[in-house]
């Protein structure tokens, strides 16, 4: 069914009411992850990602309001769900900081319901990728940023192994750290670079939407982005912790001295 310019007016002005509706019902929680992503640096990108799905849904608004409906079953089981992790949350949360990514996964999940209840499953079909980027605000619960931060440590600390071995620099390695004689470097959870890897990681998938249209394409060139930011964090700490053992010590000023003159790269 082909909607006329009013019918989409109209079921804008219904989804407005609908998201300003469920802010109202989010209220709290919403304020909390504000303020998380304000004093928090592995979650800023959140404050950006509301407007980037926006901005892709104004691009392609073409193709995506071709053909619109009410979609009364697709947007009730959504909203259901988004009810259903509201009330376990309530029910069986530990913490109010560990709740807001169940909260903000919610209200994301009642986002797409009333985007389907107004649109249809084809609009939503079309604008998936739009929809499901808002899942990125959605704050990581903390086992599995841990799980993030430690693989971002990890790869960053072989690509420091395997500049030092092929530029001959002597050190002795004890897990993430790096004894070289005149002072150790550590490759602390604060240096993993997972502010700078979700930037590129939001680019990286922009990137692949716009330009690839095969799956395989868009899964190895986000595999290359993400081999990318490993190698790209590897480098900057061992040319630096080089610069500083064989140029002039002032190199390292970039990392934060801790304890016991432990440089952490940061």
């Amino acid at each position: 069914m082909t909607a006329t310019p009013q019918a989409v007016s109209t079921r804008w002005l219904l989804f407005g009411l609908w998201f300003v509706i469920s802010l109202l019902v989010f209220f709290r929680p919403l304020g909390a992850v504000i303020q998380f992503a304000a004093h928090n640096d592995d979650a800023s990108h959140i404050f950006l990602i509301p407007f980037i799905s926006a901005g892709m849904i104004c691009l392609e608004r073409r193709t995506i309001f071709r053909s619109t409906f009410y979609d009364l079953p697709v947007g009730v089981f959504l909203a259901l769900t988004a009810g259903a992790i509201t009330a376990a949350t309530l029910r069986w949360h530990e913490s109010w900081s560990s709740s807001l990514s169940a909260y903000m996964l919610a209200l994301v999940l009642l986002w797409f319901a009333g985007f389907a209840l107004l649109f249809g499953r084809n609009a939503a079909r079309t604008a998936r990728f739009s929809l499901l980027l808002l899942l990125l605000a959605v704050p990581l619960p903390d086992f599995l940023l841990r799980q993030a931060v430690y693989f971002l440590q990890r790869g960053s600390a072989e690509m420091v192994t395997a500049l030092f071995d092929l530029t001959g620099v002597p050190y002795l390695r004890d897990g993430f750290v790096f004894h070289l004689g005149r002072f150790s470097i550590e490759i602390a959870e604060e240096c993993s670079g997972i502010r700078s890897s979700m930037a590129v990681l939001i680019l990286a998938l922009l990137a692949a939407h716009f330009y690839l249209h095969s799956f395989w394409k868009q899964a190895i060139f986000l595999l290359a982005s993400l081999f990318i930011m490993i190698v790209k964090n590897g480098v900057r700490i061992a040319m630096l912790t080089i610069l500083a053992l064989y140029v002039d010590p002032s190199f390292l000023l970039e990392v934060c001295i801790g304890t016991a003159g432990l440089s952490s790269f940061c």
